[in-house]
């Protein structure tokens, strides 16, 4: 069984990444390897920011690196949060500071036809130093005028994905992560595998 390293400390994440990805790795995340540093995240796209991680990862452990970089980017605020997304309101930002800080900011665009955004997840495949692969997921969706729902996390109870009426903060897990941004990024990555088994063996 090859092992993959989850480049993050968000145990939601590893969670996540588990359950869609199932038996078929030996997975473990940075909070199993304190050795491994966290960079700074300079870049200014996802796909930057999730080769930085992935990159500096693979230089310190012997297995496969998946690192994911996602976020949220509303329309009305030219894309913001985006990349800053997880310190959007501030560097020690928790996920409600967050929310609280966007609804604020989308205060001045009250109607439902101004507040479209986008979950946009990139995911990079490392080796030994090495970018080996990037998969991108993307979910439509808009965001609500007040919080709904405690399930997720991040923004999850802010974001109403295109098609449905509730947000990600009540939809059923097993729901949200078939058609989730990450869900998307790690299909195409299970895809990836299946066509380069020989590699990973």
């Amino acid at each position: 069984m090859p092992r993959l390293l989850i480049a993050t400390k968000n145990a939601h994440k590893t969670q996540e990444i588990s359950t869609m990805l199932g038996p078929a790795w030996e997975l473990s995340d940075l909070c199993a390897h304190p050795e491994i540093p966290a960079p700074e995240e300079t870049g200014t796209t996802f796909a930057q920011n999730a080769s930085l991680k992935a990159l500096e990862a693979s230089r310190l452990f012997s297995g496969w690196v998946l690192a994911d970089d996602s976020g949220l980017s509303v329309d009305s605020l030219q894309g913001a949060p985006g990349v800053y997304s997880a310190r959007y309101a501030g560097p020690s930002a928790t996920d409600a500071d967050n929310r609280t800080h966007l609804l604020k900011a989308l205060s001045a665009f009250p109607l439902p036809n101004q507040r479209s955004a986008r979950f946009h997840c990139v995911l990079a495949l490392a080796h030994s130093g090495t970018i080996h692969a990037l998969f991108d997921g993307v979910v439509e969706g808009s965001i609500l005028a007040n919080e709904s729902g405690a399930g997720g996390f991040g923004y999850d109870p802010l974001f109403v994905p295109t098609g449905y009426s509730e947000s990600f903060g009540i939809l059923p897990s097993n729901l949200k992560n078939s058609i989730s941004h990450r869900s998307r990024a790690l299909s195409a990555f299970v895809s990836w595998t299946k066509s380069n088994a020989s590699l990973l063996a």
